[in-house]
C-alpha cells in the first residue's frame, strides 16, 4: 500500500517537514553543455463548474513537465546571497566551492531494510517493505481533476451521516516522511488514510508505525477527515482479532471517521509467515478482523488488489463483499479519465501509488472513495491523546555501527538528518575533529554523537580515514584516485537531480560535464569506494555521486 522513499541533503529554506518539493536542482554554475532536462512545474486545476444538479469539484495541485530544466530560486529556494551560505556552511566539507551544497539537495535511497520501529531487531521485518508483483506499480500521476458525483455501484448500508459525495484522500505511513497536512488540505485532500499498525512478517510483533500519531494528530489538526489501516500477517483468527483489539486501543482517543481498514499483502512471498496459508483462512482472518472493528463501532473495510479479488482468486470475496472495498488498481489511464477501477461495488479506489501531492515530498497513494461524511466522528475514548513530535529517522533504515569518524574537511552537525533548515545547524566540525558514528542512514546521512546528544551529519562529508588528506587526491591523469571500484553493467538514472563530472571530486565546477535528471538512463560501470560511481554517457567515462542514482 505504501512506497519506500528517499531522503534529501539540500539547501536552506524549509521545505521538507514543511514545503513540498518535486524538483531538487543544484544550484550555481549551470554547464554550457548540459542536457535539456524538464522541471516539474506547479499546476493548479481550475473547480470545475459541473452540468445542472452537479456540485462544483475542489482542484488538486499537481504538476506538468515543460521545457528545459532551470536552476531558478523558485526551484531550490536558493538565491545567490544563499549560495555563498550554503558554500560557507556545507560546501566546505566536499571542497572549496559551493558545488558540495549543490550535490546535498540530491540524495538517498529506498528504505528497504528493518527500521526503527522494528521490535525484534531484524529477525522480523516490516511487511510493507516489499512487494513481489509488479501490478504493485503504479503510473505517475502529477495532476488529477477532482470531480463530485454519487458511486458508480451499490455500497453496503452507509453509516449514520455518510454521504455519496466523491471525496478525495491519501493513505501514508512511515514511508512518506514528515508531511505538511496544512498544505495537503490545501490542496484539495478530503481525508487522509493512516497506517496505524502492522504485525511484523518474521516472528509475528504487533508495531505501530513510527509516524502514526503525530500523521493522526496533524492530519485532523489541519482539517482532514481520518481513518485507519492496519497491515496484517496472521496467521489465524484468533491472531486477526489479536490485531483488531490492539488497533482499536491504539486509535481510541483519536476523531477516526473514515473506516478502518484490514490490508495485508505480500502472503504469496516465502519469506512471509503467511506463506501457503489458504485463501480460505486468509478470508477468516480479514472477518475476524472487520467484525471486530464493526464491534468497536467503527466502520470496516477491505483493501486488495483488483486482481486479487476479481473471481475471487485470492479472497472469498462472497464473504468479504459485505464490508466496504477499498481497490488497488494502478492503470495506464486513470482517473479521472477512468471514474472507478471496475471492481464491482468498491466504495474506495487507490488509482495511484506513484502521486504527488503538495505537503508530502515523496510518491503517496491518491485514492478517490464514493462517500464522504457530514462531520467528524468523535473519539471513542474521550481522554485527549498526548501530543507528539515527528519522528525524524522514522522512514530511514539505518546500519548500526560504532566507529570514530572526523569530516574530510569541514561539515555541519544537525539536530535532523535533513538541510532543510539553518536553524538544525548546531555546530560543525572540521577535519581533525573526532566523534562517533552510531548509524548509516540510507538517507545518505550518518547518526552521530556530538557532546553527548544524537545529532546528524552527511555521510559523504565524513570518514573514518584519520589520514585522509594525504590520501591520493582524483586527477586527470588519475581520476580513481585510491578508490577502488567494483565493475557492474547497470542501468541508472538520478533520484531527482545530479551533476556528471570527469573527476570523482567536487572540488571544482570546472568538472562538470552536464547534468542528469530523473527519468534520464546512462550505464553505470562502477561502483567506488569513495561513494562515486562512474557512468558510462556518449562513449565518455564520468562520475556522480552514487547515493544521488537509483536503477532506471
Amino acid at each position: 500500500m505504501i512506497n519506500r522513499k528517499s531522503d534529501t541533503e539540500h539547501g536552506t529554506g524549509r521545505n521538507k517537514q514543511g514545503k513540498h518539493r518535486h524538483n531538487k536542482a543544484e544550484t550555481g554554475k549551470k554547464p554550457q553543455n548540459s542536457m535539456r532536462l524538464p522541471v516539474v512545474l506547479s499546476v493548479v486545476c481550475a473547480l470545475l463548474l459541473l452540468a445542472a444538479g452537479t456540485a462544483a469539484g475542489a482542484a488538486i495541485s499537481g504538476a506538468g513537465e515543460a521545457g528545459p530544466m532551470k536552476q531558478t530560486e523558485a526551484d531550490i529556494r536558493l538565491s545567490l546571497e544563499d549560495e555563498t551560505h550554503i558554500a560557507q556552511a556545507e560546501g566546505y566539507d566536499a571542497g572549496s566551492g559551493v558545488d558540495s551544497a549543490k550535490e546535498q539537495l540530491v540524495s538517498g535511497s529506498i528504505d528497504t531494510g528493518t527500521g526503527t520501529d522494528h521490535a525484534d531487531g531484524g529477525t522480523a521485518f516490516d511487511p510493507q517493505d516489499s512487494r513481489e508483483h509488479d501490478e504493485w506499480q503504479g503510473s505517475m500521476v502529477n495532476l488529477s481533476a477532482v470531480q463530485t458525483g454519487a458511486p458508480q455501484t451499490a455500497q453496503p448500508q452507509p453509516a449514520a451521516g455518510e454521504t455519496a459525495m466523491l471525496t478525495h484522500g491519501i493513505d501514508v505511513a512511515k514511508y512518506q516522511g514528515i508531511i505538511n497536512w496544512k498544505e495537503v488540505r490545501q490542496a484539495g485532500m478530503d481525508f487522509a488514510m493512516i497506517r496505524a499498525g502492522y504485525r511484523t512478517s518474521g516472528t509475528g510483533i504487533l508495531c505501530e508505525d513510527a509516524q502514526a500519531r503525530y500523521n493522526m494528530q496533524e492530519a485532523q489538526a489541519a482539517g482532514l477527515k481520518v481513518g485507519v489501516y492496519f497491515f496484517s500477517t496472521a496467521l489465524n483468527e484468533e491472531e486477526a482479532v489479536e490485531e483488531a483489539a490492539w488497533l482499536t486501543q491504539f486509535i481510541a482517543r483519536y476523531k477516526i471517521t473514515y473506516p478502518v481498514v484490514y490490508n495485508c499483502e505480500n502472503f504469496k512471498s516465502q519469506d512471509s509467515r503467511q506463506y501457503m496459508l489458504s485463501k480460505e483462512q486468509r478470508t477468516k482472518n480479514a472477518v475476524a478482523f472487520l467484525e471486530k472493528i464493526r464491534e468497536a463501532g467503527y466502520t470496516p473495510m477491505f483493501y486488495a488488489n483488483k486482481s486479487e479479488m476479481e473471481g475471487s482468486r485470492d479472497w472469498d470475496m462472497s464473504q468479504l463483499s459485505r464490508y466496504k472495498i477499498w481497490t488497488a488498481y494502478y492503470p495506464d489511464i486513470t482517473y479521472p479519465q477512468l471514474t472507478a477501477s471496475g471492481y464491482p461495488g468498491e466504495a474506495m479506489w487507490q488509482y495511484t501509488n506513484r502521486g504527488r501531492v503538495p505537503g508530502v515530498e515523496y510518491d503517496v497513494d491518491i485514492n478517490v472513495a464514493y462517500f464522504g461524511y457530514e462531520q467528524e466522528a468523535q473519539p471513542k475514548d474521550s481522554t485527549p491523546p498526548e501530543a507528539v513530535a515527528a519522528n525524524v529517522e522514522a522512514h530511514i533504515t539505518f546500519q548500526e555501527v560504532n566507529e570514530t569518524v572526523t569530516a574530510k574537511v569541514k561539515t555541519n552537525v544537525r539536530s535532523v538528518p535533513d538541510s532543510d533548515s539553518p536553524d538544525t545547524i548546531l555546530a560543525q566540525i572540521v577535519y581533525g575533529d573526532v566523534v562517533t558514528r552510531t548509524g548509516i542512514g540510507s538517507n545518505g546521512w550518518s547518526r552521530i554523537i556530538y557532546q553527548g546528544q544524537t545529532c546528524y551529519a552527511v555521510s559523504e562529508y565524513l570518514t573514518t580515514e584519520m589520514d585522509y588528506q594525504n590520501s591520493v587526491k582524483p586527477t586527470a591523469e588519475n581520476p580513481d584516485g585510491n578508490a577502488v571500484f567494483t565493475e557492474v553493467n547497470e542501468k541508472v538514472t538520478a533520484k531527482s537531480v545530479t551533476n556528471l563530472r570527469t573527476l570523482p571530486s567536487t572540488e571544482s565546477d570546472d568538472t562538470i560535464v552536464t547534468t542528469l535528471n530523473r527519468g534520464d538512463v546512462v550505464t553505470r560501470i562502477g561502483v567506488g569506494s569513495n561513494g562515486w560511481s562512474k557512468v558510462l554517457l556518449n562513449n565518455q567515462i564520468l562520475y556522480a555521486v552514487s547515493s544521488y542514482l537509483m536503477p532506471a
